[in-house]
């Protein structure tokens, strides 16, 4: 992950501030390997979704319980005190007014599309805010692995609106969770690809280096330019250059970021947007 101090300083210091920069979205080598993560989930079999959450690959006991993922991505984990839940747990339990979630999310003027019943479905991506943007890529490539990325439903906006307003998580449970719903339900799918060829290979699974690939590219400034929402009053863009001396009759260059192509994810494997959901 390589973000920095822009109009994201938000994102980056939220990011940071819940230690998801050190390991969640940055594994130093930048492969995964299909072979190891596809036998993961292959040899997975949690149809409740109860402890011990644990899988055998080539040999080598594999723990994703989240207390193990806790650990293993040095995240955060705070309850308050007097409290048996996390903010973000006591959170989800609730029923929100989704129009509150859309205050916080979208651009003015936009909200949630609704089902024929008249209940909020989803958030079309090009109607969220930029800071709301990137969290959501951070959302289906890092935390609930999905392939469909042009909007968000009530669920992932409750995520997205926990997260910007710093709510905390149990990040290894909701993981872990989303580990398990994967194996019940779609063994084909790979979710967590760079996380688990990590665990994997810190629990002494060898790996075929010939089956190893590459990781998207990070999050840059230049990639988050393209989630940028012109509409967004929050952000401030710079307007066209003015032209001086001989050169005034050239037309002026924009330095407005280009936002006719929807940003996507560069968290994660790219082969996952085509394995999830």
């Amino acid at each position: 992950m390589v973000i920095y101090h822009t109009e994201f300083d938000e994102f980056k210091e939220e990011l940071e501030r819940r230690k998801w920069d050190e390991e969640l979205t940055s594994f130093d080598e930048g492969n995964i390997s299909v072979t190891i993560v596809k036998k993961f989930y292959a040899n997975l079999y949690d149809p409740e979704d109860k402890p011990p959450k644990q899988v055998r690959v080539r040999g080598h006991l594999v723990k994703f319980d989240e207390d193990t993922l806790n650990t293993f991505l040095k995240t955060l984990v705070i309850i308050e005190e007097g409290e048996t839940l996390f903010a973000y747990s006591r959170f989800a339990l609730l029923r929100p007014d989704p129009q509150d979630l859309a205050t916080k999310l979208c651009i003015p003027g936009r909200g949630f599309k609704l089902n024929v019943d008249g209940q909020p479905l989803k958030i079309l991506r090009k109607n969220m805010t930029t800071l709301a943007q990137p969290w959501s890529i951070v959302s289906y490539s890092n935390l609930v692995p999905t392939s469909h990325t042009f909007d968000i439903t009530l669920d992932r906006a409750k995520l997205i609106y926990g997260i910007i307003m710093k709510m905390d998580m149990n990040l290894g449970y909701l993981i872990s969770h989303q580990i398990s719903i994967i194996a019940q339900h779609d063994s084909s799918r790979v979710g967590f690809p760079a996380l688990i060829t990590a665990l994997c290979k810190a629990r002494g699974v060898t790996l075929d280096f010939r089956s190893l690939e590459s990781l998207s590219p990070a999050i840059n400034l230049a990639y988050t330019k393209n989630c940028w929402n012109l509409d967004d009053p929050t952000v401030t863009f710079r307007g066209p250059r003015k032209a001086r001396g001989k050169r005034s009759e050239a037309p002026p260059t924009s330095a407005t970021p280009d936002t006719s192509a929807p940003c996507s994810s560069t968290l994660s494997y790219t082969s996952d947007r085509s394995r999830t959901e």
